[in-house]
């Protein structure tokens, strides 16, 4: 397939390897749904094509892969419109991120720099996920007022003890080496030696390629920390996993319940729900058709909105989140985020190929 080189996807073949190269590099390559299309055309270009052995996905520019959706569309969307727009895309996205968990050729995401939300959805679903010391992966939606999607919450609730429960609420940016721990990365390699590693996936197996460059990655921090992670984030509640970080004396737990205290507290409640729900459905599939009911009645929460223009328009860091409290979040304003949608409802639930 022709792609222009302006193209927000750019597709090159180079020897054995097909490659996605997301291309909206002052945008730190959000994604938008048209890329959402380019990237789902190629995949299925290619696995057609026995001449194509490895597909690789990465970042132009020199911050990172993904800084995620393009959540500027999404909260004008929010904000001026009907959120159909959204709905679309989130549909065909979440779709795509499914089909890169089950592609059948080997999928090589490399996670250099920045990897957010959508990032995540494109890169971590793959079987070969490459890190590097510039990599920094995080899920930060609780911070504008959203939920973790794009699969996010399936990936984190099967990280080890509470870790992906604590990323989740906290939307914490992680290095390669809690990448790693947590699930969210395979393999580590030093930045510099990149250019190499793509000119090995041109002429070797994916595996034998990244054999060859990749390294002991420097050590992360959760794993001192996963003590006292996971005694405060096993509580029934947000207001008590609140109450032990507060009461537990280690400084780094009282800064995380700072964190988690910013965060818009109908999110913080909503994602811990969704969270604990993810590890009980178990599927990919069927935790994208709970994002998507989730991601649906977000959208049209105040905190969405108001979250975006504190963190993302104006920037002031100043949300005014409504309510404002976790004490003031009821169950009942949790549970109606997990209501079916009706005719409305994704249907990738019981997908296991």
């Amino acid at each position: 397939m022709h792609v222009p080189d302006e193209a927000p996807v750019l597709v090159r073949r180079d020897g054995r390897a097909a490659h996605l190269v997301l291309n909206r590099p002052r945008a730190l390559n959000a994604i938008n749904h048209a890329m959402v299309g380019l990237v789902d055309r190629a995949l299925t270009e290619w696995e057609h094509d026995d001449t194509v052995e490895t597909v690789v996905v990465s970042g132009a520019g020199e911050r990172g892969l993904c800084a995620g959706g393009d959540i500027r569309a999404v909260h004008d969307d929010a904000r001026d419109g009907d959120g159909t727009a959204s709905t679309d895309f989130w549909r065909d996205e979440y779709h795509l991120n499914a089909r890169i968990a089950h592609y059948p050729k080997p999928y090589v995401a490399l996670m250099d720099g920045i990897v957010m939300g959508g990032g995540v959805g494109i890169s971590a679903h793959g079987d070969i996920r490459i890190v590097t010391e510039r990599s920094r992966v995080a899920m930060p939606e609780t911070g504008i007022g959203f939920v973790p999607d794009v699969g996010g919450t399936h990936l984190l609730a099967q990280a080890p003890g509470e870790l992906g429960t604590r990323l989740a609420l906290t939307g914490e940016h992680i290095g390669a080496g809690d990448a790693l721990l947590c699930g969210l990365a395979d393999h580590y390699v030093p930045s510099d030696a990149l250019p190499a590693l793509l000119a090995d996936l041109a002429t070797l197996p994916a595996r034998d390629a990244v054999a060859r460059h990749a390294r002991p990655a420097p050590e992360g921090v959760l794993a001192a920390q996963r003590p006292w992670t996971d005694a405060c984030f096993a509580a029934d509640s947000a207001e008590e996993i609140v109450a032990r970080l507060l009461d537990h004396g280690d400084p780094a737990a009282k800064e995380t319940a700072e964190t988690l205290l910013g965060k818009s507290p109908t999110s913080v409640k909503v994602t811990l729900a969704a969270v604990r729900r993810a590890r009980a459905l178990g599927s990919l599939e069927d935790v994208l058709d709970q994002e998507y009911r989730v991601s649906c009645v977000a959208l049209h929460n105040p905190d969405f909105v108001e979250g975006v223009r504190a963190q993302v328009i104006d920037k002031d860091r100043q949300p005014r989140w409504s309510p404002r409290t976790l004490a003031e979040v009821t169950d009942a304003d949790v549970e109606r985020h997990f209501a079916p949608l009706g005719e409305r409802e994704l249907g990738l639930g019981g997908r296991t190929s």
